[in-house]
């Protein structure tokens, strides 16, 4: 198996893990606030990843320590707009509005670093948009009127910004530095940013039940800890598009697990949505070849300096 396979294979599971332990956060939230969840969790998997990776934190340069200071701060805007645009908006909204993310990760490569990408890439991208708005939109639910935007979904709109430059900015920072380095400093800067904003945004409180210690744990460790160091390892041998495409199969996760452990049933509408989404993703996989964005590719001037 080649690595960039392995790769996609780790992203799907990194996606299935997220969206598998959706109703697991959507329990723990009755007994603690969102930001006070999110500071707890980012703090445990900081632990664990300085720890575990300690050995890789030796020599850090300059550039490695803006890069995850960066990193950290698209991560502590991304969740933190996700959790609060919550309180205000709803859920099916909020998954749509994240879901942005998708089609701003292409958006941003063309229009900031002036990447061409393939007309099939696009067209794959498309479809998993239109599929992400009938998996996560109810029927009849106006999200593109513009009387029905509230706080909650501009707030929403900045976590999709967010997350889409995180794809592209750690997708960069991987060529360059250890996968190790970029795993820790993130997470670690994230949990910094969130312990200290916390309790100036929210009231924080928290009764520590039995499923508030199940999610953070779980959380914590595999859906922060294990899940971004294998994110920061796959995005040395796949492109941000593809990564963007990948993590659309989130609400699709979510989607099956709701199924089968809240025996809910979303109907013919969100199983289209589904399909379209594996739909855009095998399209972008097997027809979106694009040689300026292969992970390792520089632009001419880099490759002037570095010489290749």
């Amino acid at each position: 198996m080649s690595r960039s396979l392995k790769a996609h294979v780790l992203l799907v599971l990194n996606t299935l893990v997220w969206g598998v332990t959706f109703v697991v956060i959507k329990d723990a939230l009755h007994d603690i606030t969102p930001l006070y969840f999110n500071a707890v969790r980012m703090l445990l998997a900081a632990a664990c990843l300085l720890l575990f990776y300690r050995r890789h934190l030796g020599k850090l340069e300059r550039s490695t320590l803006l890069y995850g200071a960066l990193l950290g701060v698209l991560l502590w805007l991304g969740y933190g707009f996700q959790t609060s645009g919550l309180v205000y908006t709803t859920p099916s909204k909020s998954a749509f509005l994240t879901g942005l993310s998708v089609i701003l990760v292409p958006v941003f490569l063309t229009v900031i670093w002036r990447r061409k990408v393939n007309r099939w890439t696009v067209l794959g991208v498309v479809t998993a948009f239109v599929g992400l708005y009938l998996l996560t939109v109810p029927q009849g639910e106006g999200v593109f009127d513009l009387s029905s935007v509230n706080r909650g979904d501009l707030l929403t709109i900045g976590c999709a910004i967010a997350f889409g430059f995180h794809i592209i900015v750690l997708g960069r920072a991987t060529k360059h530095h250890a996968f190790e380095q970029m795993a820790v400093l993130q997470t670690t800067f994230a949990a910094i940013f969130m312990t200290v904003t916390g309790p100036l945004l929210e009231n924080g409180h928290a009764i520590w039940s039995a499923r508030v210690i199940w999610a953070i744990v779980i959380t914590a460790l595999l859906c922060t800890a294990v899940a971004f160091s294998i994110q920061a390892w796959a995005q040395q041998f796949t492109p941000p598009t593809h990564t963007a495409l990948i993590f659309a199969l989130e609400p699709v996760f979510a989607w099956i697990t709701s199924y089968f452990v809240l025996r809910e049933r979303l109907g013919g509408r969100a199983a289209v949505g589904a399909a379209l989404i594996l739909g855009g993703i095998l399209l972008s996989e097997l027809k979106g070849h694009v040689v300026e964005e292969q992970p390792g590719a520089l632009p001419p001037a880099e490759v002037e300096e570095e010489g290749t």
